[in-house]
């Protein structure tokens, strides 16, 4: 089984909203407040397309699909 996390960083996002409208899914997983980053959640209705990753104007959210994959990135001195 595929483990995803979406990782938002807050010093980053502007709550601008583009991830929650480029997602295919939009309103079941991302909430999108005012002067708070976006946030996440209900991940089993995420397609996994990376989608809001990639229209994300700000490049403030990163989308791991596994435990090994994540341990390689920070491995290789990525934050």
């Amino acid at each position: 089984m595929v483990h995803l996390k979406i990782i938002v960083d807050p010093d980053k996002c502007t709550a601008c909203g583009e991830c929650r409208e480029a997602c295919p899914k939009g309103g079941k997983i991302w909430t999108i407040q005012r002067g708070k980053p976006a946030s996440p959640s209900n991940l089993e209705f995420c397609h996994q397309c990376m989608i809001c990753a990639s229209k994300c104007p700000e490049g403030a959210i990163r989308i791991i699909r596994d435990d090994n994959y994540e341990k390689k990135y920070e491995d290789e001195g990525n934050p």
